[in-house]
């Protein structure tokens, strides 16, 4: 790898600074793990050298194992490529050598750089460094001793904590757990590491070996009750993710056998898990996040982002609060507009409400949440607009009302404002069809809770200029989202992938399938809820309004259910009034409603579908793939007509947009997992007995032919399509 070296330099006072560098994290890749070997081995021989300090290039530490590896493993099958790191260099080589260690810590040492230094006999670390093991959220458990070291330097309940949450803490907490040793201003942390080093070598100070500790581990009996606990919590909170068991099955085998018995288990169980569908999942929704923003024709043409000080919002609703919200944490000056008094009073009192929530959960410290709020203005006109950088739309969907909007935006904004629009269905080129301004015209389309949901989707049409594109992906990750550019059409990519999510859930409801048990399958495969009860949530008039567009955007391949209707008939709208497929009161959770059924049996009756008046028979696993495949079959489509740049960025999309469970990788690499040719199969079967709504897309027929993967690039099938 091109630039990992370490290197080693020796003080007068016979201290070897031993220092990682492969730009930009110091990543532990296998030349930085042979180099470690390789200069500890002559720190070793060397006469002059009585201590060693071990630290990091560039203000940092090591962020981690090399995790390039992984996905080598995961293409290749060959764990061969697996570096024996917890023992022989750990183990041998840093902690039981006849020198001692000391890490030197600034930046971040995070997965296995934190568990190079718990391998070091003392650790001093600059001000607001992290440390953390992040490992179980790429599918494995930290595989260099961390999971032994670290509960014998912390306690178990802390270490569990860090391990299972995947969060990092502080050098300063870290020092009041007994985690660092100290905590120094920058400029002095090697020279306080030397000196720390030489006292180890020189007796003025102990030789720790973590690995040996138990006066934190407590007792047998507590820490078994604890574990216990810790697995029955896990189970509830992550849920089909073997790492989490495994972790803590690791951790307990250390603390009865000991902690080197404990690191053998580690080294075992953190390469078996390597091979998981789950950790090749949660690896590939890590890379495909951090491609999201690589865009051909605007990344890569030399343009610099421009400056964005002040933004518009155009309505105060849930949605326009919420966007407003989250640019004032992107401190970002905002002007929030309202058609009267009334409406204004209660956006900007929704906005103040959001960031006062997040200062009541932890989430923000009080004096940002003022900072946030101080930028926040109100205004019932246009006047405000003459110096905004960009404008976002996010008033209620109506096609008359936006291209007003947008007509009036064009001559009170400034040449070079971005006009967006939050639209979440609604074609732009039909929002921008009344401007002059149609290059300046992009989709921002957030997700509700939009301060809280982390993907923007920015929607492009054939004249949005590249530069504009760009802006709005800078501004996305200003205020911490991830953006994910995607054409113009009806439901863009997320919204346009999962519009059968839906109404193949309706489909089976009326086919006789209990909407209890549709809602729990979906709910054990992952999704934090099932189609139902997000209906509940999302509320019907959403429904009603998503469904007229997408039926008549995707004709002859919908399916048409009165349920909703019925529903609204009967007076129920979900959770915005507590009555819907489920009953919701305050400080309870949700109950299925069987005062439902009745109008649900009315539905079966008015669309009667079900084969001889009875209901259809279907496994569980019948009941996901009827679910899903039509949505994977949708995603076909989308990745044919050049809606995503790349299938990736769908998986990345429907993580963060639909919250299809990130350790399945994301809906297209799932479809992958599962296999095209099952999946085609599957929708033939299902269109001979219910209809076209099931019917394979060309795409998928074209993979299913030449036997290709849904995700493999359009260069590679039979044809490729233009890009939108």
């Amino acid at each position: 790898m091109a630039g990992a070296r370490v290197t080693m330099q020796v003080t007068k006072n016979g201290v070897a600074i031993i220092t990682l560098s492969n730009p930009p994290v110091n990543a532990l890749a296998i030349p930085i793990i042979a180099g470690l070997k390789e200069k500890y081995d002559e720190a070793m021989k060397r006469s002059d050298v009585k201590a060693i300090v071990l630290t990091g290039e560039g203000g940092k530490f090591s962020g981690g194992f090399d995790i390039n590896v992984f996905e080598k493993v995961h293409k290749t099958g060959d764990k061969s490529v697996l570096p024996d790191v917890s023992v022989d260099l750990v183990v041998n080589t840093i902690e039981d050598a006849r020198k001692p260690s000391v890490a030197a810590i600034q930046g971040l040492a995070l997965g296995g750089g934190l568990e190079l230094a718990l391998g070091c006999h003392a650790r001093i670390s600059a001000p607001k460094a992290l440390l953390g093991l992040p490992e179980l959220s790429l599918g494995v458990i930290p595989g260099f001793g961390g999971t032994q070291r670290l509960p014998r330097l912390v306690g178990v309940k802390k270490a569990v904590e860090m391990m299972l949450s995947s969060k990092p803490i502080t050098s300063e907490e870290g020092k009041k757990l007994g985690l660092i040793d100290d905590v120094v201003p920058p400029h002095e942390l090697l020279n306080v590491s030397c000196s720390w080093a030489l006292d180890i070598a020189e007796s003025r100070k102990p030789w720790v070996r973590s690995l040996h500790m138990t006066e934190k581990l407590g007792s047998l009996r507590e820490t078994h009750d604890f574990l216990m606990k810790a697995r029955q919590q896990a189970k509830q909170t992550a849920r089909n993710m073997p790492q989490h068991q495994a972790c803590l099955d690791v951790i307990e085998d250390g603390i009865i056998h000991g902690g080197y018995s404990g690191v053998l288990k580690e080294a075992k169980v953190f390469k078996e898990l390597v091979v998981t569908d789950t950790s090749k999942g949660l690896v590939h929704a890590f890379f495909a996040q951090r491609m999201t923003s690589k865009v051909p024709g605007v990344t890569d043409v030399g343009l610099k982002p421009r400056r964005v000080s002040k933004v518009a919002v155009i309505g105060g609703g849930l949605m326009g609060s919420g966007i407003a919200t989250a640019l004032l944490l992107g401190n970002i000056n905002v002007v929030l507009k309202e058609i009267n008094t009334e409406f204004l009073s209660k956006g900007l009192k929704s906005v103040e409400g959001n960031i006062r929530g997040l200062v009541t959960r932890g989430k923000l410290a009080q004096d940002k949440a003022e900072k946030a709020t101080s930028l926040l203005k109100g205004t019932l006109d246009y006047s405000e607009f003459k110096d905004v950088d960009m404008v976002i739309e996010a008033v209620i969907e109506n096609v008359s009302l936006k291209q007003t909007i947008f007509s009036d935006l064009e001559k009170s904004c400034p040449p070079h404002c971005i006009l967006a629009t939050n639209t979440s269905t609604i074609d732009l080129n039909i929002v921008g069809e009344r401007t002059s301004s149609q290059e300046r015209i992009v989709g921002a389309h957030f997700f509700s809770p939009a301060h809280v949901m982390p993907l923007l989707e920015i929607v492009r049409t054939n004249k949005t200029s590249a530069q504009v594109v760009l802006d709005l992906i800078n501004i996305g990750k200003l205020i911490k989202k991830v953006p994910v550019v995607v054409g113009n059409c009806t439901g863009f990519a997320v919204n346009r992938t999962f519009f059968p999510y839906n109404q193949s859930a309706h489909l089976l409801a009326n086919l006789g399938v209990d909407v209890f048990r549709i809602d729990r399958v979906i709910s054990d495969f992952g999704l934090p809820m099932g189609p139902f009860q997000l209906q509940d949530l999302a509320g019907y008039g959403v429904a009603l309004a998503v469904k007229k567009e997408f039926d008549a955007a995707f004709a002859g391949r919908t399916f048409s259910s009165p349920l909703v209707e019925l529903l609204v008939k009967n007076g129920r709208n979900g959770k915005n009034n507590g009555k819907g497929y489920y009953t919701y009161e305050k400080g309870s959770k949700p109950k299925a409603d069987l005062s439902i059924l009745p109008i649900i049996e009315e539905s079966r009756r008015l669309t009667n579908i079900m084969p001889g008046g009875k209901p259809v028979s279907v496994s569980d696993q019948e009941i996901l793939e009827m679910v899903l495949f039509p949505v994977v079959n949708e995603a076909c489509r989308v990745l044919d007509e050049g809606v995503v740049v790349r299938a990736s960025d769908l998986d990345v999309a429907s993580v963060l947009g639909m919250s299809f469970p990130s350790y399945r990788g994301g809906i297209v690499f799932w479809a992958d997992t599962v296999g095209p040719n099952h999946i085609y199969k599957s929708l033939q079967k299902w269109t001979d007995l219910y209809g076209n709504f099931f019917k394979p897309s060309r795409y998928l027929e074209e993979r299913v032919a030449k036997g290709l993967s849904l995700s493999a690039p359009a260069s590679t099938a039979s044809a490729s399509r233009p890009r939108l």
